[in-house]
């Protein structure tokens, strides 16, 4: 993951793709970045643009180039693109920055660091399934600032008040509710969630979606504790912690919340659920 950065680093003119980058990582694209956001709590995209505004703010700040070549040099198709990119970041513009002189955001390089803590074991369990189909809702996510993790939790309370999750229960023959993650689309840094059950039809809903899960072998983990934090926290811990230490990456499929009827009090602190991640070897 270092060499990856390092390639940023050394391309950071230039133009590179989040394939080349994910091959300097010797991982899949899609790996590589369920990796770095998860660990880093920003999308790879929104690092070099970051990278990106940090250097060209030395460009403006100390050389005599004009705004539109430095603009084009990091990238942007037009100076108005660059300004509003680099107001967003710094909170000025870069022509006004230049004339008074004011301090800059720095972002600098990240790197990648093994640490040895003693944090408690991770419960898991590798199980191989079939195909099979979930019925649910569905809303697109974006990853942006972290979105996602309030986007969500909203989501189900929404799905909740209108009874329709209950309606999914009694629906389904496995009375578990899954939270999927599905159709990832990395360059617009979005992602589909559904809130669904087992099965391809839910009596009493309209306008549901019908999805078949691919054929995998799956990890699946154990989170204990209120929600949503519990459940947030397994999610940073299995690609900041156990997927580095494992010979498994993740296998490009639908990641599964997975939600059992047996206790439904989700702020009880031995609240139970699952994580699922579909997997492969490396």
């Amino acid at each position: 993951m270092n060499d990856a950065l390092n390639y940023i680093e050394e391309n950071i003119e230039n133009s590179i793709t989040l394939d080349e980058i994910a091959k300097e990582a010797l991982s899949s694209k899609f790996h590589f970045l369920r990796m770095f956001h998860a660990i880093c709590g920003i999308t790879l995209s929104e690092y070099i643009r970051q990278r990106r505004l940090s250097v060209a703010a030395k460009d403006v700040m100390s050389s005599n180039m004009k705004i539109i070549d430095i603009a084009y040099k990091y990238g942007y198709e037009t100076p108005e693109a660059f300004s509003k990119a680099f107001k967003n970041l710094h909170g000025i513009s870069p022509s006004i920055a230049r004339k008074t002189k004011v301090k800059l955001k720095a972002i600098p390089p990240l790197s990648f660091q093994i640490t040895v803590k003693g944090e408690e074991k991770m419960d898991y369990k590798i199980v191989h399934k079939n195909a099979f189909k979930i019925v649910g809702l569905s809303k697109n996510v974006s990853k942006k600032n972290n979105e996602n993790f309030s986007v969500i939790p909203k989501f189900w309370d929404e799905i909740c008040k209108l009874n329709i999750c209950e309606k999914m229960i009694k629906s389904a023959s496995n009375p578990a509710l899954m939270g999927t993650c599905l159709n990832f689309n990395e360059e617009e840094e979005t992602f589909d969630y559904m809130i669904a059950i087992e099965g391809d039809k839910i009596q009493g809903v309209e306008d549901y979606k019908v999805v078949e899960v691919p054929e995998c072998d799956w990890a699946i983990f154990e989170c204990v504790g209120k929600m949503p934090e519990s459940i947030q926290s397994v999610w940073h811990r299995i690609f900041a912690e156990w997927f580095p230490a494992t010979k498994y990456e993740h296998a490009c499929a639908p990641e599964i919340e997975y939600y059992p009827q047996n206790d439904s009090n989700k702020n009880d602190e031995n609240y139970r659920c699952e994580i699922w991640i579909p997997i492969i070897k490396k």
